[in-house]
């Protein structure tokens, strides 16, 4: 009977032993399975972060590109404007000097046709004088009438130039602001992405929409060149043939 009882505590001792032994084995394999859960949870955090700066930088990048790309546009687009300006101001002034010639050779072979047709002598001599002194005239009136276009396309392109210049100063301004914005945007996007109290995340949030609406507006600004465009003169379009002594444009 005795041995039965001793045999019935070691039996207890054991399933004790047992069960404090899978306790214990539960227990570290608990922890085990919390400490990877958390190295997971830590990883994915560093690889969501990693991403996020990643997707920062290449967002950025497209940025500077694509302000890169719309700068050599508009640098293209204004020096085209400034060149069609001062071709069309040269080819008017070179038009109108062949039409005072074309005037001018006109005048002067009808005066000899009436000099070929005339049979007396004392007037051929004066129509001689009359045609010479004519062409002399027309010669210098054209001479002078080249000139004064000359000046004029002068003037007009010295007009462009200097608006040119005030057009590429005000780019320069819009294109400060807009960097300043974008640096500013940046700015307040790193210091959302540290904030950790909720009213501060908020009032960087306002400040970041902002900054946005700032950059956006000054992007906006730029595209468009600061609304200037070079002034055309008032000159209207000619659609005359090269040559028509009978062109309204002249």
């Amino acid at each position: 009977m005795a041995e039965q009882k001793e045999s019935s505590v070691l039996f207890s001792l054991k399933e004790l032993m047992s069960l404090e032994e899978n306790r214990i084995r539960d227990e570290e394999a608990e922890k085990e399975r919390r400490a990877r859960e958390e190295q997971e949870r830590r990883a994915a955090e560093e690889r969501a972060k990693r991403e996020a700066e990643e997707r920062r930088i290449r967002e950025e990048e497209e940025r500077r590109r694509a302000e890169e790309q719309r700068r050599r546009e508009e640098e293209a687009r204004l020096e085209a404007i400034k060149h069609g300006e001062l071709a069309k101001a040269q080819a008017e002034a070179e038009h109108r000097a062949r039409m005072e010639a074309l005037a001018a050779q006109q005048a002067h072979e009808q005066q000899l046709a009436a000099l070929n047709s005339d049979e007396s002598k004392k007037r051929l001599k004066l129509y001689v004088g009359l045609a010479i002194g004519a062409v002399i005239l027309v010669g210098v009136g054209g001479g002078m009438a080249y000139k004064s276009s000359q000046e004029k396309a002068a003037r007009e392109k010295a007009a462009l130039e200097a608006q040119q210049r005030e057009i590429e100063e005000q780019l320069k301004r819009l294109k400060s602001d807009y960097e300043a914005a974008q640096k500013k945007e940046a700015a307040l996007q790193a210091s959302l992405a540290m904030a950790k109290d909720d009213a501060e995340k908020e009032r960087l949030k306002a400040e970041l929409a902002k900054a946005q609406e700032r950059t956006r507006a000054a992007g906006a600004a730029v595209r468009g060149g600061g609304g200037s465009k070079p002034a055309s003169g008032g000159a209207k379009p000619c659609n005359c043939p090269p040559g028509d002594p009978l062109c309204s444009c002249l």
